[in-house]
């Protein structure tokens, strides 16, 4: 289900899409009572409608907000209007893994820093999910690792 530029959820107005995938879709929102702009990731509508799944995501946000990390995203919220249920987080702007990688090979030099952040990040990140109720494990999609200045990443 796509959002339209304008919809609100709570206070957040989407501005535009930046991605889609499996697990959903994400939007450019503008949060309009702290002035800023955030990504705001959508659950898809089957995923909406399914307690179970439900109950994961809203586990999974609880333990991502609980991660202070440089190189992972902070988690603002959880939001919900009407079938829509969307996790609120740091916008990350700028280019992601996937698109530096389609520029073509990375210098030893440029590819080890990012290797060094996301090995860090993993470290925070892997056990904390696999200790949440859901007891499973994380993917690291290239699409999902942005980087907000360079060399420096964040999981998204």
């Amino acid at each position: 289900m796509s959002i339209n530029p304008g919809t609100r959820l709570g206070s957040y107005e989407i501005v535009g899409a930046i991605g889609a995938g499996g697990m959903g879709e994400v939007y450019r929102a503008r949060d309009t009572r702290l002035g800023r702009d955030v990504a705001v990731k959508t659950l898809p509508e089957l995923f909406a409608r399914d307690p179970e799944r439900l109950a994961r995501f809203e586990r999974e946000a609880k333990t991502l907000a609980s991660l202070n990390h440089p190189n992972i995203a902070h988690i603002y919220g959880v939001e919900e209007s009407g079938s829509v249920r969307a996790l609120v987080m740091e916008l990350v702007p700028g280019p992601t893994l996937a698109d530096r990688i389609a520029e073509g090979p990375m210098a030893l030099a440029d590819a080890l820093p990012i290797a060094r952040q996301m090995a860090d990040a993993s470290m925070v990140f892997e056990p904390a999910i696999a200790s949440s109720a859901s007891g499973q494990g994380f993917d690291m999609p290239i699409d999902n690792i942005a980087f907000s200045r360079w060399p420096a990443s964040l999981l998204s």
